[in-house]
């Protein structure tokens, strides 16, 4: 059992530290009082809205690991080291190796699971990129009458970006990839498009299509209800960074997010919306995206994970 000089030495190290946390939390409240955001309503959702929020609960996470690494490690390590150099009977070396091993084994624990957190973060930091480089890249259409929504939430899914103009409605699916860096010079950055299939230089994949597919299926059933009349869909799959091959058409749209015009006057493609429908349309888009409450007075930012990277 600890000895009540140990539990005063450790009451002597935490309690400062609780309080000390503590007084800056009742410091800021008070600051904040009588005090309130001068923004009324929601604000638009930006690109990689969800993502971002994924990222914050994510650091908050890892700094509530980092958090007890210190104050459960650190202190009893301290206490019990200086308690063996002032106490006449010195703390056993046995307890001391055995307080140093557990306390080891439950570092190993915290920075294991401190790790996958940290890996995790970094590829979302991946996508938010991506969905940053063709968001902007995507605004640029509203020059061409178009109007652009990021991070549209669907049921239980987001769906990247949605643009809105003459041409129709395109549901844009946004994949952030890394590059080979194997000295390939310009394989080592094409991805070519055989409308079937995604042919990276070292690896293949489908299900990014796949999705962009669905993704566009189940906006245009949702838009045709909300609205009244048939809105037809088209699914866009942008890779930003990477040169695209295209062997074969396909029913997908594929660009790496530069110049991104061709969704504003696409050729080859029937139809085309009116200006009133085109409202209709953006207005049941809005309603949807304004949902971000300003963060300024906000207690507590809630977000959802729809763990679709």
């Amino acid at each position: 059992m600890f000895s009540t000089s140990f539990l005063i030495l450790l009451a002597l190290i935490i309690i400062p530290i609780l309080l000390a946390m503590l007084l800056v939390v009742v410091i800021f409240r008070r600051t904040r009082r009588g005090r309130r955001s001068p923004l009324s309503g929601n604000l638009l959702r930006s690109p990689g809205e969800s993502l971002r929020i994924e990222i914050d609960q994510i650091s908050e996470r890892a700094n509530d690991f980092i958090f007890i690494v210190l104050l459960t490690c650190l202190p009893p390590l301290v206490v019990a080291s200086v308690l063996s150099s002032v106490q006449t009977n010195k703390v056993p070396e046995w307890q001391l190796i055995l307080d140093f091993l557990f306390y080891l084994a439950l570092l190993a624990l915290v920075m294991r699971r401190l790790y996958q957190l940290l890996k995790l973060r970094a590829n979302l930091y991946l996508g938010l990129d991506a969905e940053l480089a063709v968001g902007q890249e995507l605004n640029h259409l509203m020059a061409f009458g178009c109007r652009v929504f990021h991070d549209f939430p669907a049921e239980k899914f987001n769906i990247d970006h949605v643009v809105v103009g003459p041409a129709g409605v395109f549901a844009v699916e946004t994949k952030g990839r890394t590059k080979p860096d194997k000295g390939r010079g310009s394989v080592d950055a094409t991805v070519v498009y055989d409308g079937q299939i995604l042919r990276f230089p070292d690896w293949h994949e489908q299900e990014p299509l796949d999705q962009a597919r669905r993704q566009a299926d189940w906006l245009q059933k949702w838009l045709s209800s909300a609205v009244g009349t048939t809105i037809p869909v088209r699914p866009a799959l942008a890779i930003p960074g990477w040169f695209i091959e295209r062997t074969k058409p396909g029913n997908v749209l594929i660009f790496n997010g530069k110049n991104p015009n061709f969704l504003a006057r696409p050729q080859g493609l029937a139809g085309s919306m009116t200006t009133e429908l085109q409202q209709r349309v953006a207005h049941q888009l809005e309603q949807r995206c304004r949902d971000v409450a300003p963060v300024a007075f906000q207690k507590k930012r809630e977000g959802v994970s729809f763990g679709k990277r």
